[in-house]
């Protein structure tokens, strides 16, 4: 049973822009560092960004520096991924997952959702 629940996935036209949203009923996300990863067809699960706990650090990974924010409301538990200037190799079911520090390691990751589809056509 998945643990977070992820949706704002579309399809969107190169350029555009989409906003993630990742929560959870279950758990104070306050807890947790949290983390989006994806996952394209015939392609490993990779890293996109992750947030501590308290908001106060985040880390991208090289492909989407610069075009996509991460940001957390304890408060709602629930983590969003604003997504800017979208590219076709984003196009991939993207995740949400808490890990008890900041990593960019899917190992370290718990309480996976089960993911939204992000399309975008060029």
């Amino acid at each position: 049973q998945a643990q977070f629940i992820e949706s704002g996935g579309g399809l969107v036209q190169a350029g555009g822009s989409l906003r993630l949203a990742c929560a959870s009923s279950r758990y104070t996300i306050s807890n947790y560092a949290m983390g989006w990863f994806r996952q394209a067809p015939g392609k490993e699960r990779e890293f996109v960004s992750g947030i501590t706990w308290s908001g106060s650090s985040t880390t991208y990974a090289d492909a989407v520096k610069g075009r996509f924010s991460i940001s957390r409301d304890n408060a709602k538990s629930t983590v969003y991924l604003q997504m800017n200037s979208l590219k076709p190799e984003d196009t991939a079911v993207y995740y949400c997952a808490a890990a008890p520090e900041l990593s960019t390691s899917a190992e370290v990751y718990f309480y996976w959702g089960r993911g939204t589809q992000v399309t975008v056509s060029s």
